[in-house]
């Protein structure tokens, strides 16, 4: 994607599609339920979504309720679905998406809601890798991509430029990774050369994707519960084994699992840090020196040019229940047409650190000229849209996912420790995480 097309979408926006609109009258309003998951700042930029909603028309009033963690959100909307009484939407992170596509009726795919309702909700406005993620096999969306991110490489200027390193021209590849860190060390420029946060989804998952590398069978899981794990072929094994030795000759240094690596860039003493685009916020706060962003790196040896990664994040399901109307899912279905329009992804983007997900969106931030005063807010749409979207590339559908990230993530920590070499530490993952998917097939074959 180029300057020209994000233009091209931003023309495309109409005036009609503002984000504020004239205060509605509050009368035969049909009101829903928004369960999210988004404390702090964030949630109060759901709750101002919400507020331009109902400010925008007359017809519906959705109701935003922070449920907790993403996993706290999630569990709460199971147990009021078996009482009969789910929230209409329910903000699910992306890692859900297998679970919930095996939900059968307590959902309604978002194709369903667009058909039954009329509102049409089209596929094609989304970022090809975001729709991707969140779409049937056959290209029809299951749930309404939101808050999306990807992991991008973060760059503490004032530590390259302490070790004679261009921070203008950081590495491309992982050989120039290794190469820059190797330097960093030698001129005691930073206590951790290198560092990232959520390792499996960086190191693995969208190591995998920008190579082109499958993940697991039957199209990552994609075209069938039958999938099985494959990430223990060589071109994984070489990068655990890189990560290993840089470990060990000092130049790497594990943050732990999840996010608990969010911390060590912003304080400061970290050089190159992997970790989410949807993170730059925090840093921006935080930090105390020069940072910059930087296409995460890749491998000529594995693939000579590099694909797009795969998002972070989360998207929107619709939820059913025994006395829910017709006019309710309508009203939802208004809502999520709502947050869709460039204006308002371009707004929500901008005020989160989150990508927009819709190419008139980022065509609307681009017009406005907020990447030119933020330079590299654009690096992470630029990744998204790296290359092309294949079947290695486009996300993983796979039933526990979460589980399966602890599993290689348990592995790797073992590996740190001696305990193995990279090899036993996939193949290990790659047998217990098929047992996760064996019994996850198990429970939705019933």
């Amino acid at each position: 994607m180029n300057r020209r097309e994000l233009l091209a979408g931003a023309a495309a926006f109409t005036a009609s599609a503002t984000l504020m609109g004239l205060p509605a009258q509050a009368q035969n309003r049909t009101p829903f339920i928004f369960w999210h998951a988004m404390s702090g700042p964030l949630g109060e930029e759901v709750k101002r979504v919400c507020d331009a909603f109902n400010a925008s028309q007359a017809e519906a009033t959705v109701e935003p309720v922070y449920k907790g963690s993403y996993t706290e959100a999630m569990t709460a909307a199971i147990a009021a679905f078996r009482a009969g009484q789910a929230p209409h939407l329910l903000q699910v992170f992306e890692v859900g998406t297998g679970s919930m596509l095996g939900a059968g009726p307590a959902v309604k795919q978002i194709w369903q809601l667009s058909q039954e309702t009329g509102l049409p909700i089209d596929p094609n406005a989304y970022m090809a890798a975001v729709r991707g993620y969140y779409s049937l096999a056959d290209g029809r969306m299951a749930s309404m991509p939101f808050n999306s991110s990807t992991p991008v490489m973060w760059i503490n200027k004032d530590i390259f430029e302490r070790a004679g390193l261009n921070p203008e021209q950081p590495p491309a590849t992982w050989q120039e990774v290794v190469s820059a860190a190797q330097t960093i060390k030698a001129k005691g420029a930073a206590k951790v050369p290198v560092t990232t946060a959520w390792p499996t989804w960086v190191m693995m998952e969208c190591y995998g994707a920008i190579h082109d590398l499958p993940y697991a069978t039957k199209a990552n899981g994609f075209e069938g519960l039958d999938a099985e794990l494959v990430f223990n072929a060589p071109p994984y094994v070489k990068q655990i084994q890189r990560l290993l030795d840089m470990a060990k000759d000092g130049t790497f240094t594990y943050g732990g699992r999840g996010a608990s690596g969010d911390q060590l860039f912003p304080a400061g003493e970290t050089a190159i840090s992997f970790n989410s685009s949807g993170s730059r916020s925090a840093i921006a706060r935080d930090a105390k020196f020069r940072f910059g962003t930087a296409l995460l790196p890749y491998d000529p040896e594995v693939r000579p040019t590099p694909n797009n990664s795969i998002i972070g994040g989360a998207s929107l399901w619709v939820m059913t229940a025994p006395s829910r109307t017709p006019a309710e899912y309508k009203a939802v279905a208004a809502f999520l047409k709502f947050i869709a329009q460039p204006e308002n992804d371009a707004r929500w983007s901008q005020a989160t650190g989150y990508v927009p997900v819709t190419l008139a969106g980022a065509g609307v931030s681009l017009a406005q000229g907020y990447y030119a005063r933020n330079p590299g807010a654009d690096i992470a749409i630029q990744q998204l849209n790296r290359g092309t979207v294949t079947a290695n590339s486009k996300g993983l559908r796979l039933g526990r996912l979460p589980e399966i990230r602890n599993i290689i993530e348990e592995e790797f920590e073992a590996a740190l420790q001696g305990k193995q070499n990279a090899q036993a530490a996939l193949d290990s993952a790659v047998t217990r995480g098929n047992k996760v998917l064996r019994d996850f097939e198990k429970s939705m074959r019933g």
